[in-house]
Parts: C-alpha cells; structure tokens; sequence
C-alpha cells in the first residue's frame, strides 16, 4: 500500500466521532459545490473515455441534462458498490484518507471512479486478503433490485467493477438533488482528476468491515433445574385459598 496510509492494525475508536463529522461536512461542502454540474475541465475529461471525445462534448451541450454511457478502461474504471457500504468507504476516505475521485449513484449503487486497471486488480486483492465476499449472487437483490449489504458477516459485500471492455451511464452534466435518474456526489472538476487505485480502495473497504459491528449471536439457552411444565397439566390460582 501506498505511503500515505495508516497503520490497519486497529481502528481509532477514541475519535471516531471527530472524524465523522469531518467527513460528513467534507462531503456536504463537495455536494454544496459540485453536484449541480460538471465544470467544463470535468467534461473535457469526462469525453476524453469516448472514442469520439468532440462529438461527445457537442452531444452534451445540446442536451446537458441527460445522462450518457461512456466505455471504462482507458480514462478510469468505476466500481460499483452497494450504496450504504459506499458512504461508508467515503467517510473513511476523506477522514482518514486521502478524499476521493468522482462520485455518482444510480439505481441504489455508488459508482466510485478509479484509476484504470483497478477493477482487475480489486477482486484479487480482496480474495488474497480473504475479504472478498464472492461473486455478486442474484439471489441477494432484495425486492426493488437493490442487493443486500452483506454487512457484519467479516466480508466485503459483492462489488461490481467495470473495466475494460465494460461501458457505464454516467449522469447529466447538470443535475440537482431531486433530478431523478443517476446524479452526482462529487462531480468532476478538472481535466486530471486524482483517482484511488485498487490499494487505497481495498484499504476502504477493510476499514467499514472493521468498523461494522457484527451481528448479535443469541445466548445459549439456559439448563433449568426444574422439569418442563406438562401443557395439559390443570392450573389452579392458589392466591385465592383461605
């Protein structure tokens, strides 16, 4: 893992909450500033992916509040996360780390924009460090297509990760909050927007899975001393003998 990360020994549950609320008023500021539209460095960026990035541009100014799909691979990869699990991993990120890239949700899902080559190199890693939660199982939508989280089972939940070879919609370059259809949370800004790559990712990833309590297991029961009561024995209210 690169330098800047922390040790990922134990987790700083002492200030915990200082870091939460800096995160969240991190990612507030971002969706105050950024969420309204991409500027035009972002969108130069954003065609960039195309294979036509001037008839990319020209198509999304004729029509700037609709989404487009753009190929994965070249410009960045995205993955595709489970939408509480993603907040997760972007308060981690701008608390702990070092912020995030370009951010969208769409249909239940957090799309996390990395560096190419990270949708490759991310499930491995996870299945090397036995965090991986497996392939993504159909059985595990739940009844309006979004996919359980999986959380406090000690893995990370099924992840989708596009790369080469793989396309993904992208929201309108203008949006706001109530803009139905996919929208962002951190738009892009620039022309060389920084990107996390597989490592900083996974180390995302392992922090909200640390930090998610797992499940409650029931006490075993107890062993009584006295024999179970016999259900057709006749019960009578001592209470009232004189």
């Amino acid at each position: 893992m690169t330098a800047w990360l922390p040790d990922n020994s134990s987790l700083h549950h002492g200030d915990a909450s200082h870091h939460r609320a800096d995160a969240f008023t991190v990612l507030r500021n971002q969706a105050a500033n950024q969420t309204a539209h991409v500027t035009a460095a972002g969108a130069a960026w954003l065609a960039g992916a195309a294979a036509y990035p001037r008839s990319t541009l020209a198509q999304w100014e004729a029509h700037p509040s609709s989404p487009g799909v753009l190929p994965c691979g070249s410009a960045f990869d995205v993955v595709n996360v489970p939408t509480l699990f993603g907040r997760r991993m972007l308060e981690h990120l701008w608390s702990d780390g070092p912020g995030s890239g370009p951010v969208a949700t769409h249909r239940g899902r957090m799309l996390l924009f990395a560096s190419p080559g990270t949708a490759q190199r991310l499930p491995s890693l996870l299945d090397w460090e036995e965090w991986g939660g497996g392939p993504e199982p159909r059985a595990a939508m739940g009844p309006r297509g979004h996919d359980d989280e999986g959380e406090g089972d000690g893995k990370v939940p099924p992840l989708l990760c596009h790369g080469t070879g793989d396309a993904v919609t992208v929201p309108p370059l203008t949006c706001t909050s109530t803009t139905p259809g996919p929208r962002w949370l951190v738009a892009p800004d620039t022309r060389s927007p920084w990107l996390p790559g597989p490592d900083v990712l996974l180390w995302a990833c392992v922090r909200v899975t640390r930090s998610t309590p797992s499940p409650v297991t029931p006490p075993a029961a107890r062993n009584s001393i006295f024999p179970p009561a016999d259900p057709d024995a006749n019960v009578y209210d001592v209470s009232r003998r004189r």
